[in-house]
């Protein structure tokens, strides 16, 4: 019975996000694949997202980046975070090391912590990365890339470019420096667009726009303005916090939806700029409306994808808190649906995944 160690970074929902898909598309096409996860992350969150009965390990085999609220990066101090767990890093490999002596993998994927990576490779198994950023390029290319240590770039280099593979799924970030890099299509899930479903959960007219507005796993923003943002629109939102005030959010819960099923039968989305989000709307084919994430090195890449494939609109942080974005969402709103992206990325994965558990 083979066996799957899939090692993600805990920063948000985005990384099991991303990998996730590719997991099913495994479990699917070998039913008696063993799948072990390893990572902090919230067990509900895992279960909606991978197949039945995998084994969750809920260690770090890395540190996510702090952040204050969805958009903004606290760089010091991470780069802090970082240092600290590479001085520690003889400890963290010999318990990695032990893990994997434990669990006796067959593949290692990691989204995209570098220590698995490296132990896997030190120990003969097999192993992949697979993310639209690596940490190397995202410290490197932030505010605190001039003070990152050579020894520690280096390290991270390694670990990643010393893998079986590096998939990188469109979009990604270039990582040109990878001599294992494999560029594969988008991975995404989407779902049937149903709109008049959606709109008898949530008990609303055939007249009004269904917004969804989501900013992911590291914190919420406030729309700011009237109890009302404008006529013929109302918002809907996984953060029941949202609601507080206005009149015109309903909670996904209450519909009794998921984000992935709102989101594909929406009118158009609010969010920021991340990969698995991004991804979903252009293979939805919905219209999104990006908050601003200035201080984030890959927003670029995902921007300027997106752009071509969905009506986009960007917006600053300061816009949305004073809720100056009618304009630009009843721009989105009047272009409408687009022809949604085929989520290839998923086949394509799995196919080259399928390969090395094959030797």
């Amino acid at each position: 019975m083979p066996h799957l160690f899939v090692a993600v970074t805990a920063h948000g929902y985005g990384h099991l996000a991303q990998v996730a898909p590719v997991v099913s598309e495994l479990k699917r096409r070998l039913p008696d694949l063993r799948i072990s996860l390893q990572g902090n992350i919230a067990p509900a969150f895992a279960n909606a997202r991978l197949p039945a009965g995998y084994r969750h390990i809920p260690s770090a085999a890395d540190v996510p980046l702090p952040m204050d609220g969805p958009l903004t990066t606290r760089w010091a101090d991470g780069l802090a975070d970082y240092l600290a767990f590479d001085l520690d890093y003889p400890a963290h490999r010999a318990r990695q090391r032990r893990l994997f002596e434990q669990t006796r993998p067959d593949l290692v994927l990691a989204d995209i912590p570098w220590l698995p990576l490296d132990v896997a490779r030190s120990m003969g198994i097999a192993c992949a990365g697979l993310c639209s950023l690596s940490w190397y390029d995202i410290l490197i290319e932030s505010p605190v890339g001039d003070r990152l240590p050579t020894a520690f770039a280096q390290r991270m280099q390694r670990a990643y470019s010393g893998a079986d593979l590096f998939l990188r799924p469109t979009p990604s970030m270039p990582m040109r420096w990878l001599p294992n890099g494999r560029d594969i299509g988008p991975i995404a899930q989407p779902r049937r667009r149903d709109p008049l479903r959606l709109r008898e959960r949530v008990g609303r007219p055939a007249t009004e726009s269904l917004v969804l507005m989501q900013f992911g796993g590291t914190g919420h923003l406030r729309l700011g303005g009237a109890s009302r943002l404008m006529d013929g629109v109302h918002l809907l939102s996984p953060n029941a916090d949202a609601a507080r005030g206005r009149d015109d959010l309903t909670p996904i819960e209450t519909a009794g939806g998921t984000v992935l099923e709102v989101l594909a039968s929406c009118d158009a989305l609010i969010t920021k700029p991340g990969y698995g989000t991004f991804a979903e709307a252009a293979c939805n084919g919905i219209p999104v409306l990006s908050v601003e994430r200035r201080d984030w090195p890959e927003s670029r890449w995902l921007v300027d994808w997106l752009a071509e494939q969905v009506p986009l609109r960007e917006v600053s942080a300061s816009d949305f808190a004073a809720a100056g974005i009618r304009e630009p969402l009843a721009e989105l709103l009047a272009e409408g649906i687009a022809e949604p992206v085929a989520p290839t990325g998923v086949a394509e994965a799995a196919d080259l995944l399928l390969d090395l558990l094959a030797r």
